[in-house]
């Protein structure tokens, strides 16, 4: 094994293109320069497009966590009562930040691995319709379900005037999103994922809707007030210090996005899917989610008859290949493999054929070749298929 090689297929943070990594090695420039407004004027509206708005999208120096706590501070406030849809560790997240400030919290468990049920949120909401917004996540990154978040917006829209609030840091920019279309109030990601950038960014959008309530909201906030980095945007310039060599970096990524198309970014998203998850299925290794309910930018893997933690390990030592391990009481009990952003068929076919290698080694009776070649099909397939 190489010294200096580390081969990242965990569900973020995600690889950067070279010419994303070339971009970010830009000479420093003023942040306050005509340079910098021109560079987030340019960037603007690539980041409307990936979020399916044409809403201003704020560029937020942060955590996707420092992005999920904008929205809950900007859209209520102590005393308020919302509902935390949990569909495993960072639906639970939401929780943790409306309790931190004193919000009454109703949280609707789903079990982990399954999808939300929109009818069920529905019925939830028009029983409690004190409720003021609704939080969810639209890919569940402990557990590789993509939430129909669409379908969730229009239930909730026909009881209540709740706002939407979706955290989409593990799927937005691999995954469809049309927030205006499908009635999402607030829409969170982070640059990590699907982005192809380093952690660093995070990026929260708000419908008219939530700008209402955003203006009457008393809640305090200061370097998280959406309101600053929505008039600072339509000045092209930011409230507070950018992170300059990330931002180089954003512009670098939606002109790469924009070359291959949102929707073959999406298509190839979901070809990285199913060609993964057909490969676990020929060996008989369970997967934690149904095809339905499945992300297409990151997989889980629940084996039955080998350790999940050695079985990373030994992956790691012998092709320095890093997948990820299950969160909380899924600790050892699963695996996630990260296909998103910067991933192509050939890395799921390298991932596979060592995933192959390794169960040998740990004993597992697997025929060697028949996970790779179900992929194999899965990608000639669709070639034919175009």
């Amino acid at each position: 094994m190489l010294q200096d090689q580390t081969i990242l297929r965990i569900p973020g943070p995600s690889p950067i293109p070279p010419s994303v990594q070339r971009a970010m090695n830009h000479t420093m420039i003023g942040h306050r320069g005509k340079e910098t407004s021109q560079m987030l004027k340019n960037i603007a509206p690539g980041l409307k497009r990936v979020f399916g708005t044409e809403q201003e999208v704020a560029i937020i120096a942060g955590s996707g966590t420092a992005g999920l706590e904008t929205a809950v501070v900007n859209v209520v406030k102590p005393g308020d009562e919302v509902l935390v849809v949990v569909t495993g560790a960072f639906g639970d997240r939401f929780t943790k930040i409306c309790e931190a400030y004193n919000i009454k919290t109703h949280v609707l468990n789903v079990e982990w691995g399954k999808a939300l049920d929109p009818e069920e949120i529905k019925a939830y909401v028009a029983g409690h319709p004190e409720v003021k917004a609704v939080f969810s996540t639209y890919c569940e990154t402990s557990t590789g379900v993509l939430n129909p978040i669409d379908l969730l917006a229009k239930a909730i829209r026909e009881v209540s005037e709740a706002l939407v609030v979706v955290d989409g840091v593990s799927c937005v920019g691999g995954v469809e999103t049309k927030m205006d279309e499908w009635g999402i109030d607030i829409m969170v990601t982070g640059s990590q994922k699907a982005f192809m950038l380093p952690a660093g960014l995070t990026f929260v959008a708000a419908s008219e809707r939530a700008w209402k309530v955003i203006e009457e909201n008393e809640q305090p906030r200061f370097y998280l007030n959406l309101k600053k980095y929505r008039d600072n945007l339509l000045k092209d310039t930011t409230p507070f210090t950018p992170a300059l060599s990330l931002l180089f970096g954003l512009k670098q990524v939606l002109t790469l996005i924009e070359a291959e198309g949102l929707d073959n970014v999406y298509s190839r998203h979901d070809l990285l899917k199913r060609m993964t998850r057909a490969a676990f299925k020929a060996i008989d290794i369970p997967l934690l989610t149904t095809d339905e309910d499945a992300s297409p930018t990151v997989t889980a893997v629940q084996p039955e008859d080998f350790d999940a933690e050695e079985f990373r390990k030994i992956l790691k030592q012998e092709f320095a290949i890093s997948i990820a391990g299950g969160q909380q009481h899924l600790t050892g009990k699963i695996f996630r493999i990260g296909h998103m952003g910067y991933c192509s068929p050939a890395d799921v076919l390298q991932i596979i054929s060592a995933v192959e290698i390794v169960l040998k080694k740990i004993g597992k009776d697997i025929e060697l070749g028949k996970a790779t070649a179900a992929a194999q099909l899965i990608y000639l397939n669709e070639g034919e298929n175009k």
